[in-house]
Formats: structure tokens, C-alpha cells, sequence
């Protein structure tokens, strides 16, 4: 059975490109446009791994972790956050929150593959 990922992106056209490129990489994926309908999903699914994106309007990535890390269902599930803001301080932030690691955006293929299974080896 592929493992699931959830993307979690406000920006459309990133998140669908992100899903196809987990696809590819043999990932059942669903994607959610924002925070509420990530929070939504995991009432249906929990799971293997989450992909945040970091810069969202509203409740923005870091509060996002923060709740996943809260809640018992999803506080072991590895968390990659993503943004093109790459400067240190937000890298620490997303980090506090509890992300496992952190990718810049555009994301290259075989980085998120080599982050995937690292983080995943870790939480099996």
C-alpha cells in the first residue's frame, strides 16, 4: 500500500504540483488549499507524512504545526514545511513548531524524495 501524504498549500497550482510530483514518486496524496481544510481531512485520514507550506493568509504554517504537534492523532507524524522565504529565522520558527525538516521552495524532486524517505525511515 502507497504511503499518504497531505499537502497543505494555499496556492493552488503549487500544492497540485507538489501532489503530482509525490504521485510520481509513488504517494497516495490529498491536498488541501489552506489550514481549515487540512484540519477537515483529518477527521476522514491521518497521514504518513505532511507537507506545509509555511506562508499561508490567516493562520499561517507555523500555527498550523503547532496544532498538528497538539493533537494525539497527528503528533507523530513527520512534518516537512516548505516556503521560499528562507531566511534563518523563519526556519527556526517552523522548527520550534515541531516540523522535522524544511525545504525551500520551488521544491526540487529529488531532495523532497531524499527528505521523504529519511523522515519516513525515522517514524516507521
Amino acid at each position: 500500500m502507497p504511503r499518504y501524504a497531505l499537502i497543505v498549500d494555499d496556492v493552488r497550482v503549487a500544492a497540485n504540483t507538489i501532489a503530482q510530483t509525490l504521485e510520481l514518486l509513488g504517494y497516495e496524496t490529498q491536498v488541501a488549499y489552506g489550514p481549515r481544510p487540512a484540519i477537515e481531512s483529518l477527521a476522514r485520514r491521518i497521514p504518513d507524512v505532511i507537507l506545509l507550506d509555511i506562508n499561508m493568509p490567516g493562520i499561517d504554517g507555523v500555527e498550523v504545526c503547532r496544532y498538528l504537534r497538539r493533537d494525539p492523532r497527528t503528533a507523530h507524524v513527520p512534518i516537512i514545511a516548505m516556503s521560499s522565504e528562507v531566511q534563518e529565522p523563519t526556519i527556526t520558527q517552523i522548527r520550534k513548531a515541531g516540523a522535522n525538516f524544511f525545504l525551500s521552495k520551488p521544491l526540487d524532486m529529488d531532495a523532497l524524495d531524499s527528505v521523504l524517505k529519511h523522515v519516513l525511515a525515522k517514524s516507521s
